[in-house]
């Protein structure tokens, strides 16, 4: 049954606990046709209002998850509240625990050669790749990709290549579960520490972030984002 849906700054998004959540993945693995998920958190919200080819490949997945813990108290403001936050990379660790399990079939793509090898050591996946390559070669990626035959393709590339890639290649990969996982194969892979379980509940990570990186982080945190909460103003009055 489809899970009810949430929808915030115009985003429909499921609202489904972490458990529910790989439950809703399973039956999609096992449909074996294509789906892909994603998470929204402050940042994506912020620049879908503006960057209409992320708006459509946000709203155009088969799942969406609320990763910001911003999201979750945002919903709650506006009196239609979110059951939870589901992390990006608290899924990928329970997926990667369930496909060990159950034998599905796993493909990484993304990041640096270093990283993604890493994270391939500890996962054990049927194909990986990094997230770097000329437009010549792209065709070339996709092949690898599909000799692999995976259940479930994580993709660690940034915004909007990620959704270019996916939006361009998704029918011809036909892959039943495609989740795009951004920076977590850097902190599998130990390369970026996360943030403590408090700053976590307490929705500081972004704090955390901005303490480990400045320089690239600053404006982001401290002059992007800032818009979300015109955006929650304006949603709230409206709703009023």
């Amino acid at each position: 049954m489809p899970a009810e849906k949430v929808v915030l700054f115009d985003v429909p998004i499921d609202n489904l606990t972490m458990g529910e959540t790989v439950a809703r993945i399973e039956e999609m693995i096992h449909s074996g046709k294509p789906h892909q998920h994603v998470v929204v958190n402050v940042d994506k919200i912020v620049k879908l209002q503006r960057d209409q080819v992320l708006r459509e490949a946000i709203l155009g997945c088969d799942l969406i998850n609320a990763d910001g813990q911003p999201i979750v108290w945002a919903s709650r403001i506006l009196q239609n509240p979110l059951k939870e936050r589901v992390t990006g990379i608290d899924l990928f660790s329970n997926l990667t625990r369930i496909c060990h399990q159950k034998g599905y079939r796993i493909f990484l793509l993304g990041a640096r050669q270093e990283v993604v090898a890493k994270v391939a050591a500890m996962v054990n996946p049927a194909g990986w790749r990094n997230g770097y390559w000329q437009p010549d070669e792209e065709a070339a990626v996709v092949a690898a990709i599909k000799a692999a035959k995976p259940d479930v393709l994580f993709v660690a590339m940034s915004s909007p290549k990620k959704e270019l890639f996916l939006r361009k290649w998704k029918a011809e990969l036909q892959i039943p579960f495609v989740m795009g996982v951004g920076g977590t194969f850097d902190v599998v892979a130990g390369v970026v520490k996360r943030a403590p379980r408090w700053m976590q509940q307490c929705g500081l990570e972004w704090l955390y972030r901005l303490g480990q990186e400045p320089g690239r982080m600053w404006r982001r945190y401290l002059v992007e984002d800032m818009a979300f909460f015109g955006l929650l103003a304006r949603e709230w009055w409206r709703r009023r």
